[in-house]
């Protein structure tokens, strides 16, 4: 399993977030400890959203589309 930070790395590299990689973020940020590297990596992988240099699959799906997935 992929760490926060591997995960944060990747979309901050190729600019896009997958629905599955925002899946496993959420897993990992739910059900494991985790540092405050990997914290620090979530809160600029939020403001690299939040400011457009991501793109979200999530966002791009209508929502009948995600039982599909």
């Amino acid at each position: 399993m992929s760490s926060i930070r591997e995960i944060v790395c990747c979309a901050l590299e190729t600019g896009y977030l997958s629905l599955a990689a925002e899946n496993q973020l959420r897993h990992l940020l739910q059900k494991t400890s985790y540092g405050w590297e990997d914290l620090n990596a979530f809160v600029r992988l939020q403001q690299a959203a939040m400011r457009g240099y991501i793109r979200q699959e999530s966002r791009e799906l209508k929502p009948s589309e995600y039982q599909y997935l």
